[in-house]
């Protein structure tokens, strides 16, 4: 599989480690605190076909520049960064595409910019902290596997850890998130390999129990696709159609087979629906 190609663009806010594939209309992807290399991203890999993906390391990811200050960690200033990047590449406009917390990240800027959007994808996100009154989220101390999705994610973020130890780790956290756990190894079977920013992690689990925007949905005016697995236990699908009422003109899709990664558990629906939805935007620009 073809490696992504890596580059540093500087903007008036930064330095910030990008890695593009793809042709086609320009794409931007990211994730809240996730660390992106030249093996590229799953989700990310799923637009290829018909953008130019730009892949975006944050703040405190890979070679993207050093938090000068904590808030610049926060969803509006993260929105900043994307925007001057948008602007150092030229686009007058360019889609948008996230899942979790990359999901969340594009509902900010579709509420902010959506006049610089062609387009939002957002897949098994939500657009307010999600496990609090959410007993069937992972997130939920009433949740079964709770304390042991808890004690993963505190091990992931230890630096040095053996790359087969968090493999295994990892392994293990991917799977409560599928709906066939057993096809974890057909799902993930390409030399794909990503790691979590501590810092980046740890300032959106400060912020996230504040996080509500679901009356600000209506400010959204960029043509918006909404994807999210029946069972996701993320974001649970609630909250996909919370947004689906409240943002004007949005398309819900429901996968029925898939857990939080769609992209994945159902690959050739998810393509298709994203087909159909970019041929509906080409034809109402037309």
């Amino acid at each position: 599989m073809e490696n992504w190609k890596q580059t540093i663009i500087t903007t008036r806010r930064g330095n910030f480690e990008v890695f593009q594939k793809g042709e086609g209309p320009p794409l931007c992807v990211t994730h809240h605190y996730s660390v992106f290399n030249e093996t590229g991203d799953y989700y990310a890999e799923a637009f290829t076909t018909s953008h130019a993906v730009f892949l975006v390391n944050l703040r405190e990811a890979g070679q993207s520049d050093k938090a000068a200050e904590p808030f610049q960690l926060s969803m509006l200033e993260t929105i900043f960064d994307l925007e001057a990047i948008r602007e150092e590449l030229g686009f007058e406009k360019w889609g948008f595409a996230g899942h979790s917390t990359g999901g969340m990240l594009g509902i900010i800027y579709g509420i902010y910019y959506s006049s610089r959007l062609s387009c939002l994808i957002l897949t098994g996100a939500a657009a307010r902290e999600y496990a609090t009154f959410s007993k069937e989220c992972i997130y939920n101390p009433e949740h079964p596997k709770f304390e042991r999705m808890q004690n993963l994610i505190e091990q992931l973020k230890r630096q040095g850890i053996p790359v087969g130890k968090r493999k295994q780790l990892s392994e293990e956290r991917t799977k409560f998130s599928l709906f066939r756990p057993e096809k974890y190894n057909e799902y993930f079977h390409r030399k794909i390999s990503k790691s979590m920013s501590a810092d980046r992690m740890n300032f959106f689990n400060r912020e996230l129990p504040i996080y509500d925007v679901t009356r600000k949905l209506v400010l959204i005016a960029a043509p918006t696709l909404i994807l999210c697995g029946r069972y996701d236990v993320q974001c649970p699908l609630t909250y996909s159609i919370e947004m689906k009422e409240r943002i004007p003109h949005a398309r819900l899709v429901v996968f029925e087979e898939s857990n939080h990664y769609p992209f994945l558990e159902e690959a050739e629906l998810f393509d298709e629906e994203l087909k159909k939805f970019l041929s509906a935007i080409r034809s109402t620009a037309s």
